[in-house]
């Protein structure tokens, strides 16, 4: 007979060749969040530690591809075949929101660099809707015309901000540049997206954003300041030259008025040298005396995450303390 153990508790119970984790779980009348006990909604998600087991067919709604990459499970959808250790999640690490689709109008548009706009949309009022910080959804600007943008904005504000990068070559980010207009109608999907803050920790937080992937970051750093979060905050924003950078003024006042918060700003092209120069991962790399405690929050193209990714795990940081979106550049889309 398997051996299946909690290993946030220790306990050890007795599960049946086959049996599912939750079934085990719930037969030695132990508490495991679930819900739907089919695979479709999420709440039972933990942690693979070790074991011998059979993943069963569920709804990539309830675990995403990037989800599974860092270990996690079903346990209503993974059998036990040999003696199996899992670790049930802490509370606030899922969280699940209705999704909405809403119509939404664009109230305030703002050019922050030469190729970056903010847009400001006001949903129809038709209900709340929710979001954690970090989270991202669906714009779509145009019958056809539809890309996923994060919030820059954070949970309960009266507009939600989106910041959009012009693309060459991208229908969408094109048309924001050029043809968006205050007034227009935009339809939102969403939320969605894994690499939202988790408002249970308590310890250090590392932010990396790369371009108009502050718009995440900048929805978790103000939540977390706001929240009164005690221990240090950390954020390393990347850019090409000085004329991507947008913001500062807003970090500037964050750093003034939060004393656990700093931020260094990193020139991929220095030209004039008045800020820090070279590849983001290699200022976190000449920075980071530990990652005891640590939660990083990543954001922007998919280079700058896979180095920073790489960086951390080789300093020991677990995948399930990573949390990033990379942003690909899709031609015809973006």
């Amino acid at each position: 007979m398997p051996l299946l153990t909690l290993a946030d508790s220790g306990e050890t119970l007795d599960a049946l060749d086959g049996e599912t984790v939750l079934d085990a779980a719930r037969r030695a009348g132990v508490y495991f969040s679930h819900s739907c006990l089919a695979g479709n909604c999420g709440a039972c998600k933990c942690e693979l530690v070790d074991g011998d087991v059979n993943e069963l067919e569920h709804s990539e709604f309830a675990l995403t591809d990037e989800e599974h990459a860092t270990g996690l499970i079903l346990a209503c959808r993974t059998q036990v075949w040999g003696d199996t250790t899992v670790k049930r999640l802490p509370e606030g690490e899922i969280v699940m929101h209705p999704s909405r689709v809403l119509p939404c109008r664009v109230e305030r548009l703002e050019w922050l660099t030469h190729d970056i706009r903010s847009v400001h949309l006001r949903h129809d009022g038709r209900g709340e809707f929710f979001f954690s910080a970090g989270q991202y959804v669906s714009l779509e600007f145009i019958p056809g015309l539809e890309r996923q943008y994060s919030m820059a904005s954070i949970p309960g504000e009266g507009l939600l901000e989106f910041h959009v990068r012009k693309v060459p070559g991208g229908r969408a980010s094109t048309h924001v540049a050029e043809q968006l207009a205050v007034g227009d109608q935009v339809t939102l999907r969403g939320p969605m997206g894994t690499s939202y803050l988790r408002d249970y920790h308590e310890g250090p937080v590392l932010l990396m954003a790369g371009g108009s992937g502050l718009a995440p970051i900048q929805s978790i750093l103000r939540l977390l300041l706001d929240r009164g979060h005690r221990a240090p905050v950390r954020l390393y924003f990347g850019v090409r030259a000085e004329r991507d950078v947008y913001n500062a003024t807003l970090l500037d006042q964050l750093a003034a008025s939060h004393p656990q918060f700093s931020y260094d700003i990193v020139l991929s092209d220095p030209a004039d040298g008045t800020r820090r120069g070279g590849f983001l991962h290699e200022a976190v790399a000449t920075d980071l005396a530990t990652v005891t405690g640590l939660k990083a929050y990543l954001a922007g193209p998919p280079p700058m995450v896979e180095a920073a990714t790489t960086l951390l795990r080789s300093r020991g940081l677990g995948l399930r303390d990573i949390h990033a979106d990379a942003f690909y550049d899709q031609p015809g889309s973006a």
